[in-house]
């Protein structure tokens, strides 16, 4: 691969697609195309409200939809509920357990004062009519989309002994042609609702990265023409620039610990790992190689790094140790393996697999060292796990649309997130509980 060749394939993971305008504030449409035959069957019954105009937020029907995209339950319509209870009195077990239901919740939503209100919650076995949870929630009007979305994470950590994942946010880029801000960088709910631009731009936005604690991104701006590394407040809007060397300053990701930064820097020549100390500025060259360097991602243990490089001809994982040393390689399945992106117990690592010049989404178990691809696109790119190690999100090609998807580690569950309006790529999924 020659110098102009390896330049190109440096710039794929940023320019992969060509994308149309957008109105950033487009909700995403989730389209659930495939999930388990075992889901297991709920009903989420419609929350009690005493007033006489709509209820603020229509809780079980956020919740039932949190549990649906899950994959692994299977929420009865309206049209099947066989009752609607709202007191645990009110349950006839026997009714649910004819129509083969496991579990069930109820819940009220009360006023508490102007703007306030009260969510109660709970959740039975319906064949032993035990209750499993019982909460009741204080929140504001602005509030109450995320206590829908943490009672989907209780029921569900409850169920299935994993960790929830729905009141978490996803970061992504969207795009458009033309003069003015066509570049912006969004954060919305994990559902999709709630899209806030954090930063317009007339000028290239790529590469978003969450910090640990879920209150900043990195990412990389071309603006002035030339690109840049920044860390931006996700509320407050303060934003520094981090990297602006000559050359590329690119890929940024965080430390486990939040304290550095790893970058793909050509400052000294060759893309080349380094580590950025976020306080002081201080920069530790990582590799050393003729070949290109890029996208480097943190063990959750913060002690080693994996990185895409060309090296032995064709982009392949690699990795090395925080301290430096010999890179190692650690994928050969496909001519094309990059852009890696770890579960959160550093168990699995999700990549872009090419082969016969398709890319699709692959998961490598790292105890075995087998390979699974698990998406059947064409042009699939950007993984990043969910904070739960359950699902991974994605960029996609939907017939002529650029669209963000996402699968469950184990395949069997495949779902669609489409804007409105325009096109999205290179999603990141913020860690939980932010």
């Amino acid at each position: 691969m020659n110098h102009q060749m390896r330049r190109a394939w440096l710039a794929i993971p940023f320019f992969i697609m060509s994308l149309l305008s957008l109105s950033a504030h487009a909700v995403m449409t989730i389209e659930i195309s495939e999930y388990t035959a075992s889901a297991r069957p709920i009903a989420v019954v419609p929350f009690a409200w005493s007033q006489p105009d709509k209820p603020p937020q229509d809780i079980a029907w956020i919740v039932a939809g949190d549990l649906t995209r899950s994959g692994l339950f299977k929420p009865l319509s309206d049209a099947d509920l066989v009752s609607r209870p709202t007191e645990s009195a009110q349950i006839n077990f026997r009714d649910w357990r004819l129509l083969g239901v496991e579990n069930i919740v109820i819940g009220k939503l009360m006023p508490d004062g102007p703007g306030k209100y009260i969510v109660q919650f709970q959740l039975f076995d319906v064949f032993s009519g035990e209750q499993l949870l019982g909460y009741s929630f204080p929140a504001q009007t602005a509030d109450l989309r995320g206590v829908a979305h943490h009672i989907s994470d209780l029921v569900f950590e409850k169920l299935t002994g994993l960790r929830g994942a729905f009141n978490t946010r996803i970061a992504y880029i969207t795009s458009g042609k033309g003069k003015g801000a066509d570049h912006s960088l969004v954060v919305a709910d994990a559902d999709g609702y709630n899209p806030k631009v954090v930063l317009q731009s007339d000028q290239p936005l790529m590469s978003p990265s969450w910090s640990p604690d879920g209150n900043s991104l990195a990412y990389v701006s071309f603006e002035g023409r030339k690109p840049s590394v920044w860390i931006q407040d996700v509320v407050t809007g303060k934003r520094r620039k981090v990297a602006g060397h000559k050359g590329i300053n690119g890929a940024p990701s965080w430390s486990p610990d939040g304290s550095r930064l790893a970058l793909t820097l050509s400052k000294d020549g060759d893309p080349e790992i380094y580590v950025l100390d976020v306080n002081s500025g201080r920069l530790t060259r990582l590799t050393n190689n003729a070949g290109i360097d890029t996208e480097a991602v943190w063990a959750p243990d913060g002690q080693s790094l994996v990185f895409t490089s060309d090296r032995s001809g064709r982009p392949q994982l690699y990795r090395v140790a925080v301290t430096g040393g010999t890179a190692k390689r650690i994928t050969f399945d496909g001519e094309y393996n990059a852009g890696a992106s770890y579960s959160p117990d550093g168990k699995r690592l999700a990549m872009v697999n090419g082969d016969d010049g398709k890319y699709r989404i692959a998961v490598l178990d790292l105890e075995n060292d087998l390979m699974r691809v698990l998406t059947e696109g064409s042009l699939d790119e950007s993984p990043s796990f969910a904070p739960n190690g359950a699902m991974i999100i994605y960029a996609s090609k939907y017939g002529r649309r650029d669209v963000l998807a996402a699968v469950s580690v184990d395949g069997a569950v495949r779902q669609r997130l489409v804007l409105q309006e325009g096109d999205v790529r290179e999603p990141a999924w913020s860690p939980l509980g932010k």
